[in-house]
C-alpha cells in the first residue's frame, strides 16, 4: 500500500472524512433552512388577492413606496392563453396541441410556450387578467403527463460486451409529454406590477415557487413542514459531525503522543546501534589480522579486544559492543563475577 493510500485509510478509519462530509451536508442543510425560512416569512406576509383587486393594491403600493419595483403577492386564477382574452382581435388560435394526446395546453416540456395569463375563478370577464412573465424563471411548472411511452431498443451483438465492460448502453427510448393545460387552477407567487397598464407577475429567485397548484395556505403549511425538517436535520447532522471530528481529533492527538513517546524510547536504541556499528567497523581490522592475544579477547564474543572497565568490580572482560548489550539488560551484571554494574569506562590500549 502506498503512502497516500495509507493516509486516506487512516483518515477514513479515524472518522475525519466522515466528519467533514457530514459537516458539509449540515452546512447545505442549514443554508436550505435559512432560504426556506426567509421564503416562508415573505409568503406569509404576501397578500392573497384576486386578479380584479390587483389594480387597487398596486396603486397603493406605488403611493407608499414611490417606486415601480412591484409588490409580492399570491394570485390564484385559471390558466388561459393571451389572445383568448383579447376578444375580436383573436383571429387565430395560439394553443399548443400535444402531438400524441391531442390535448390543448399552454406549455409543453419541450420548452414550447405561448403568452400565458390568469383570470379570476368564477368570472367570465375578459378585462380582468394577469399576464404571467416566465422569462428567466427556473422554477418547476405544474405540468401534467399526457403521453408516456417506453420503446425498448433492439440489442446489438455488442450489447453483451458493453455490459461486461461496464459501459453505458441504451435499453429503451422514453417518449413523454407534459403540458400545462388550459383551464387549470394554479397560484402565481411573485412580484406584480403594471407594465403599459397591464398587470404582470414575475418570479423571484428568493422564493422556491412561482406557478403551483397549491393555495397560499397549502404553501405555508408545506414550507413550514420543510423548515421543521431542515432544522432538526441540520441540528442532528451538525451535532454528529462535531462529535465525530472531536473524536477523530482526540484520537489523532493520542496517536501523535504515542508516536512521540515511542520515538523517544527508540532514539537511544538507534544511537546504541549506530555506536555498535561504528565499533564493529573500527575493530574489524583487528579481527581479520588476528594480532590480539587470547588473554585480551572479550569473554563473550572471543573476537574483539577487551575495552570496558566495570566500575563495581574493576574487571576488564568485554569489548564495547558486548558491553553495550550487557548494559541494556534489566539488571546488568559483570559476566565474569556477576556483580551488579553501576558504571563503565572505556579503556584504550596503547
Amino acid at each position: 500500500m502506498s503512502s497516500n493510500s495509507q493516509v486516506i485509510s487512516a483518515l477514513a478509519t479515524d472518522g475525519t472524512v466522515v466528519g467533514v462530509a457530514l459537516a458539509y451536508v449540515a452546512f447545505r442543510t442549514w443554508k436550505s433552512y435559512y432560504f426556506t425560512s426567509n421564503a416562508l416569512q415573505k409568503i406569509r406576509q404576501a397578500p392573497d388577492v384576486k386578479i380584479s383587486d390587483l389594480r387597487q393594491i398596486l396603486e397603493e403600493e406605488v403611493e407608499i413606496n414611490n417606486g415601480d419595483s412591484g409588490k409580492l403577492v399570491v394570485v390564484r386564477g385559471i390558466v388561459e392563453i393571451h389572445k383568448s382574452v383579447d376578444g375580436w382581435r383573436s383571429l387565430k388560435s395560439n394553443v399548443l396541441v400535444s402531438n400524441e394526446a391531442g390535448q390543448g395546453a399552454v406549455s409543453l416540456q419541450s420548452t414550447q410556450t405561448v403568452p400565458v395569463v390568469l383570470r379570476d375563478i368564477g368570472r367570465s370577464s375578459k378585462s380582468d387578467y394577469l399576464f404571467v412573465n416566465m422569462e428567466g424563471s427556473k422554477h418547476p411548472l405544474p405540468l401534467v403527463t399526457v403521453y408516456h411511452k417506453l420503446q425498448p431498443v433492439q440489442p446489438s451483438p455488442c450489447t453483451f460486451l458493453q455490459a461486461v465492460s461496464g459501459n453505458v448502453y441504451p435499453v429503451g427510448l422514453l417518449d413523454e409529454e407534459k403540458v400545462l393545460t388550459i383551464g387549470t387552477q394554479i397560484s402565481a407567487v411573485g412580484f406584480c406590477r403594471f407594465i403599459d397598464g397591464v398587470p404582470q407577475i414575475k418570479s423571484s429567485q428568493a422564493l422556491p415557487y412561482f406557478l403551483t397548484e397549491l393555495t397560499k395556505d397549502q404553501l405555508v403549511e408545506d414550507m413550514a413542514f420543510k423548515k421543521t425538517c431542515l432544522f432538526w436535520g441540520g441540528l442532528l447532522l451538525g451535532s454528529l459531525s462535531v462529535g465525530i471530528l472531536v473524536y477523530a481529533t482526540m484520537r489523532n492527538r493520542r496517536r501523535w503522543k504515542d508516536w512521540m513517546q515511542r520515538r523517544k524510547v527508540e532514539r537511544p536504541r538507534i544511537a546504541d546501534s549506530a555506536a555498535s556499528a561504528a565499533i564493529a567497523t573500527e575493530f574489524e581490522a583487528d579481527e581479520v589480522a588476528g594480532d590480539v592475544a587470547d588473554k585480551e579477547l572479550c569473554v563473550i564474543c572471543l573476537s574483539r579486544r577487551r575495552e570496558i572497565l566495570f566500575g563495581s568490580c574493576g574487571h576488564i572482560v568485554c569489548c564495547q559492543i558486548c558491553a553495550s548489550f550487557v548494559k541494556q539488560q534489566s539488571s546488568p551484571s559483570c559476566p565474569f563475577c556477576w556483580q551488579k554494574i553501576r558504571s563503565s569506562v572505556v579503556i584504550y590500549a596503547s
